[in-house]
C-alpha cells in the first residue's frame, strides 16, 4: 500500500497534469476556429472548380487529344499513396485513423500484385508507416517549420508529385488525409488525383453549351496542374481543422480523466491518513490503559 507521501506526490503530479492538458484545449480551441474557418473558405471555391473541370473533361472524353494527366498513362500498375498527416500527436485518433486507411489501400494493391510506392507529407505518417512499409517509401515531405498553411506549400507538394508524374515514376496517384466534419469527427478520406477524376458536385447548368478559346485540351492542360495544387491544398486545409478538433477533443478527454484520478486519490488518501490517526489514538489508548 502507498505511503500517505506517494499519494501526496502523485496527487500533486497528476494535477500539474491536468494544467498540461487544460492549457492544451485551449490552444487547440483557440487554433480550431481560424483552421475551421480556413477549411470551409475553400470548400465553395474546389466544388466550383471540380464542377468546371468536370464540365471540361466530359466534353474531351476519353480522346487521344486529351492531356496525359486526365487519360492516365493507359496503365494502373503502379500507385503513388501520399500519406498525409500531422506533425505532432497527442491528438486521439487522427493520425492513426490516416494512417490505417493508407495500409489497408497499400495492402489491398499489394494483394492485387500492383507496385506500391509511398510519399509521406507529416512526421506521424512516416513513423507510423516506416517499420512495415519503409521499403516502399520514395520521399518525405515535412512541414514542421511551417506555421500556417499556404497555397505555396501545395504548390511544392503537386510539383513533387507532378515531376514523378513526367518522370514516369508512378500511374496514380492518391492523397490521404481527415475531411473535418465537426470537433469529435474527422472522416479519413482517399482521393485520387492522378489521373484526374472529378465529380460534378453542382449539377449541369441548366443546359447551357460552352465555346471555349482555345479548346478545352489546351484549357485542361493548363488547369490540371493546378487541380492538383488545389486539391492537396484543400486537404492541408481540412486536417488543420481535423487535427485541432481532434486534439481539443483528446486534452478534454485527458483533463476529465485526470480530474476523476485527483477525486480517487484524494478519497485513497483520506482514507489511508485516516487508518493512521486511528492507529496512533488507539496506541495512545492502549498505552494510557496499559498505565
Amino acid at each position: 500500500m502507498p505511503s500517505l507521501k506517494d499519494l501526496k506526490n502523485r496527487i500533486e503530479s497528476v494535477k500539474s497534469t491536468r494544467k498540461i492538458t487544460k492549457a492544451m484545449q485551449m490552444v487547440a480551441a483557440a487554433k480550431l476556429r481560424r483552421a475551421q474557418e480556413s477549411a470551409e473558405a475553400s470548400r465553395p471555391y474546389a466544388e466550383r472548380f471540380n464542377a468546371v473541370m468536370a464540365g471540361l473533361a466530359a466534353s474531351v472524353g476519353g480522346s487521344d487529344s486529351a492531356p496525359k494527366l486526365l487519360r492516365g498513362t493507359g496503365s494502373d500498375d503502379v500507385h503513388l499513396l501520399v500519406v498525409m498527416t500531422a506533425e505532432r500527436g497527442l491528438c486521439g485518433g487522427f493520425n492513426s485513423n490516416i494512417s490505417k486507411l493508407a495500409r489497408a489501400k497499400a495492402d489491398e494493391l499489394r494483394g492485387k500484385g500492383k507496385t506500391v510506392k509511398i510519399l509521406t507529407v507529416g512526421k506521424k505518417g512516416r513513423d507510423a508507416l516506416k517499420r512495415e512499409y519503409g521499403d516502399l517509401f520514395v520521399g518525405h515531405i515535412d512541414l514542421s517549420e511551417v506555421k500556417r498553411i499556404g497555397y505555396a506549400n501545395a504548390q511544392d507538394i503537386a510539383k513533387d508529385i507532378l515531376s514523378r508524374f513526367d518522370a514516369g515514376e508512378f500511374d496514380v496517384a492518391t492523397i490521404f488525409y481527415a475531411k473535418f466534419q465537426n470537433v469529435v469527427t474527422q472522416i479519413p478520406t482517399a482521393q485520387q488525383i492522378i489521373p484526374a477524376s472529378f465529380e460534378d458536385t453542382e449539377g449541369d447548368d441548366s443546359g447551357a453549351v460552352f465555346d471555349y478559346e482555345p479548346s478545352e485540351e489546351a484549357i485542361l492542360a493548363e488547369l490540371l496542374p493546378k487541380g492538383v495544387a488545389t486539391a492537396i491544398f484543400s486537404a492541408l486545409l481540412e486536417n488543420g481543422a481535423s487535427e485541432q478538433g481532434a486534439r481539443m477533443s483528446a486534452m478534454d478527454n485527458a483533463t476529465r480523466n485526470a480530474g476523476e484520478m485527483i477525486d480517487k486519490l484524494t478519497i485513497q488518501f483520506n482514507r489511508s491518513r485516516q487508518a493512521v490517526i486511528t492507529n496512533e489514538l488507539i496506541e495512545i489508548i492502549s498505552g494510557a490503559e496499559a498505565l
